[in-house]
């Protein structure tokens, strides 16, 4: 990909859309070089939708259990994606699992509201992460920007942020803490992607210097 050439990011929703907006923001700033073609939402009362809807990206709602199985509903999705030519596809609170297509390996990311590989995978999402980092009394938490595969929360990780824990600590405010962290974490794993500097290499993803 060329360096004047904008990022093509299909975002994939399941709640209210604050890392989309996320990413609007950082678009506008210049900090991420990129474009949203298409919105991809889980449920039809997202409120994410809205969102889309305001910025006028085109949305497609595409819902589990309208679906037999995860390769059916992960078969749509992705042919959405390459209807609008997407180069990477985001999941931003997407809380359906999907099956990643050979054509799409290496370019479906997520972010997690934790230091993976702690307070991860199946049935960890939300406040619930934050609620088990603080009942576990860890001092330091944060975010983590990946590479998806076919499992929960797993795939070579691109970005991490820390964020301190304090013994004041709601899930309310460390889940701020946190959202915080990943407003930075993941534009700047997009734009990453978009200079061509990840380069992955087994479980392991090698961050190449600038050119």
């Amino acid at each position: 990909m060329t360096s004047e050439r904008r990022l093509r990011v299909a975002v994939l929703i399941s709640g209210g859309g604050t890392t989309l907006e996320n990413f609007r923001l950082a678009i506008s700033a210049g900090r991420l070089h990129a474009e949203i073609p298409l919105v991809i939402a889980s449920r039809r009362d997202c409120g994410g939708i809205a969102k889309a809807a305001k910025a006028n990206i085109p949305c497609e709602v595409v819902v589990r259990k309208e679906f037999s199985n995860v390769a059916e509903f992960s078969e749509v999705i992705f042919a959405h994606c390459r209807r609008v030519e997407a180069d990477v596809v985001a999941l931003a609170g997407f809380l359906s699992l999907v099956r990643v297509p050979d054509d799409f390996l290496g370019r479906v990311m997520n972010i997690h509201p934790s230091l993976i590989p702690a307070f991860c995978g199946h049935g960890f999402h939300g406040h619930r992460v934050h609620e088990a980092a603080l009942e576990r009394g860890v001092k330091v938490s944060g975010c983590t920007v990946h590479f998806a595969d076919n499992e929960y929360d797993h795939g070579p990780i691109i970005v991490q942020r820390c964020v301190p824990v304090t013994a004041e600590d709601t899930p309310d405010t460390l889940a701020a803490r946190v959202f915080t962290a990943e407003c930075e974490a993941y534009p700047e794993a997009l734009e990453l992607f978009r200079q061509g500097r990840l380069q992955i290499d087994g479980p392991l993803v090698r961050v190449l210097p600038a050119t």
